[in-house]
């Protein structure tokens, strides 16, 4: 690959070993979780919606050989974008107005041999009538499915995603600091959200989304509106950040004003579960059996939990990805992984953080806002 202004930091050595387990000389990356990884590239706007619509007139995709360069197929309105921004410098720019965009990356697969045989694709992001219009164009190549081999090669980070991890999830906890303080008596969720989305766009975020909710809002995790923040409310949230196309993406419980002891003694016992849960985050274990663990913790005080995940993997782009901690799940945790977690029984309290699991043990990433206790927001 030629030279870039910055490093590739995609785990290129785990996909290389699974794309020969799976005998797959290249993969084509279509739908924004992988092509992000892949290209280093966040599109940004309206470009982003282009690589998770099936149907855009405009997609993009990269070409990635098992030997050789990569390529990025894209359009004229991506290129400025693309070549600022990615560690991929072989381009083929199609114009959208007289080029069908699938005849060309066919034609960027038909010059590099990959016309014939096997090649990996996102077949869920690959709707019925591409599928039709790349066998036609190329009648001897399969085309593999490789969705779930690109999940395992993400889920292990690299060096470098550990530390953009870490530099995300920390601007969202300053962004939190900033902002927690200031809240007043009367300040509508709106009016408070906003001040979060914008002190983490003022720090450098890509694009932020997430919920604050007053505790008196019937509706926990809906849009933030017109509720007034009042003495005694607990402030609830859940923010992703995104930092060059990685989340920081934490969720921190806070009171207006002095916390009961009930609120006190309620948020120990329920942070005491969450650090069990999250001590449980070691190679060998499976996502199952954490997700069960939590449950048990629960109910053990006689908690009854309603929530259908306790975290997951994060990762470029989206930050849901596998492994989900959701009942059964097999998948086992390895060395490397980072994961939310958020053991969550469904009422007004949700702490979450980001870990790195290590043979030592988990290590946390969030480390900037303390959750020892529940946060004090001052009266003034």
């Amino acid at each position: 690959m030629n030279e870039s202004p910055r490093p590739v930091i995609a785990n290129i050595e785990r996909l290389h070993r699974m794309m020969d387990e799976e005998q797959l000389p290249a993969i084509v990356a279509r739908g924004g979780v992988n092509f992000t990884y892949l290209s280093g590239l966040a599109y940004p706007g309206t470009l982003a919606r282009h690589v998770d619509l099936p149907d855009s007139p405009r997609p993009v995709f990269i070409v990635w050989p098992r030997h050789g360069e990569p390529t990025i197929v894209t359009n004229t309105r991506a290129e400025a974008v693309t070549r600022r921004g990615s560690w991929v410098k072989r381009l083929r720019i199609y114009d959208p107005s007289g080029e069908r965009p699938l005849l060309v990356l066919c034609e960027v697969l038909r010059d590099l041999g990959l016309a014939d045989g096997r090649v990996g694709f996102e077949l869920g992001c690959v709707s019925v009538l591409a599928h039709r219009e790349i066998t036609g164009a190329l009648p001897r190549i399969s085309m593999i499915d490789c969705a779930e081999m690109m999940n395992a090669v993400r889920w292990v980070k690299t060096p470098g995603e550990i530390g953009l991890l870490k530099l995300a999830a920390d601007l969202l906890d300053e962004a939190l600091l900033e902002v927690f303080p200031g809240i007043r008596a009367g300040d509508l969720e709106c009016e408070v959200h906003a001040r979060i989305v914008a002190a983490c766009l003022r720090r450098g975020a890509g694009w932020v989304h997430g919920y604050l909710n007053s505790s008196r809002n019937p509706l926990p995790g809906s849009e933030a509106g017109d509720v007034p923040f009042m003495p005694g409310d607990l402030v609830r949230n859940d923010y992703v950040s995104y930092l060059r196309g990685y989340p920081g993406h934490q969720s921190r419980n806070a009171v207006l004003g002095l916390p009961t002891s009930e609120q006190q003694s309620h948020y120990a016992k329920l942070r005491d579960i969450y650090l069990d849960t999250i001590d449980r985050c070691r190679p060998g274990v499976t996502a199952g059996e954490i997700y069960a663990f939590a449950v048990d913790r629960h109910a053990a005080l006689g908690i009854r939990y309603n929530s259908v995940i306790a975290g997951h993997s994060v990762g470029c782009w989206w930050h849901q990805q596998e492994p989900i901690i959701r009942a059964r799940n097999p998948i086992a945790l390895e060395e490397g992984m980072v994961l939310a977690l958020e053991p969550y029984s469904g009422d007004e309290w949700l702490t979450q953080d980001l870990i790195v699991v290590t043979k030592e043990g988990p290590q946390l990433l969030s480390s900037r806002f303390a959750t020892d206790e529940l946060y004090r927001i001052p009266l003034n």
